[in-house]
């Protein structure tokens, strides 16, 4: 039983075999329709449960696609209709039943914390969906949209941050270690990713680079990210924090320094970008979105033992 729950604990290894099984699937799937069934429906039979403590729109439609594909199925909880919590249940007993009635359990949760109570006492595998500090499935589909797009393996190219310091970031750091690709991050200085993120950097003797000018992050990148800046638990002074990126806004004359570089948003989107950059000829915020279901089935295989 494999767990998938943050990308500093995976070997390499896994994650390129993950990847290179979502290359594949992707381009069997190209006369399919959506519900079409994988050929040889590697997990008929099997079911995800998932649940959701945030709100879920590309994560919750590609986990239900991949499964469906893959020939299991799956159902979603919220956990106000659950026991857990302010129903007195204990999560040991929460995490028994989910593994008497689940094959695989996906959770996005507010909590790190959760995240690793239901480790010790699952008997199914767990999937990060997005935790405090980690959203795992979305930065491996990204490589794979990078690739995809760029031709050349993620080694070989830069990849740029611009913005504020998150789970999604965290999850692109540890990839960059895993992957050993050139990581530039532009925010300001009060903003930088925490520590253990940069000390377990260090620990593997690796180096990103940080920038408070977005205009020295940019330059001559590949690759271009984002995230909102807002978050829509945000417990900040929103006012304060917007005047605080207003020179990170990521707009045509910030691109014109990476003139061959595309340009990814895990979504929802904000101010942080501008509609010409969103919706303009470098933005590949669609193919990336879409990519999640093909790496997610692969991420499912690997998790159910069943990745070739």
């Amino acid at each position: 039983m494999k767990h998938f729950v943050n990308l500093m604990d995976i070997k390499t290894t896994d994650l390129k075999k993950i990847l290179k099984d979502a290359k594949k699937r992707k381009a069997k799937r190209k006369n399919f329709n959506t519900l079409d069934i994988d050929k040889g429906a590697p997990l008929k039979g099997k079911i995800l449960i998932q649940m959701f403590e945030k709100p879920s729109l590309r994560t919750r439609l590609s986990f239900y696609l991949a499964i469906r594909q893959l020939g299991g199925g799956t159902i979603t909880l919220r956990s106000n209709e659950l026991h857990l919590g302010k129903g007195g249940e204990s999560l040991a007993d929460t995490a028994k039943i989910l593994s008497t009635y689940g094959d695989g359990f996906m959770l996005r949760t507010n909590s790190n914390k959760k995240i690793n109570e239901f480790i010790k006492f699952l008997k199914i595998p767990l999937i990060n969906g997005l935790s405090p500090s980690s959203h795992p499935t979305q930065i491996l589909s990204d490589i794979f949209t990078i690739e995809e797009i760029k031709k050349k393996p993620i080694s070989k190219l830069n990849i740029c941050w611009i913005g504020d310091s998150n789970n999604v970031l965290n999850s692109l750091i540890a990839a960059s270690v895993k992957f050993s690709f050139k990581l530039k991050i532009g925010c300001p200085k009060k903003y930088r990713p925490n520590k253990f993120i940069l000390d377990w950097v260090k620990k593997n003797h690796k180096f990103i680079y940080i920038f408070d000018d977005p205009k020295k992050a940019v330059r001559n990148a590949d690759v271009i990210f984002s995230d909102k800046v807002i978050s829509l638990n945000d417990k900040v002074n929103i006012i304060k924090k917007k005047k605080d990126f207003k020179k990170y806004i990521i707009d045509n004359n910030l691109l014109k320094l990476a003139p061959k570089s595309i340009f990814l948003h895990c979504l929802p989107r904000g101010d942080e970008v501008s509609d010409q950059v969103f919706l303009g000829e470098k933005s590949r915020v669609w193919e990336q979105a879409c990519n999640r279901v093909h790496v997610q089935k692969s991420i499912l295989l690997y998790c159910f033992g069943k990745l070739r």
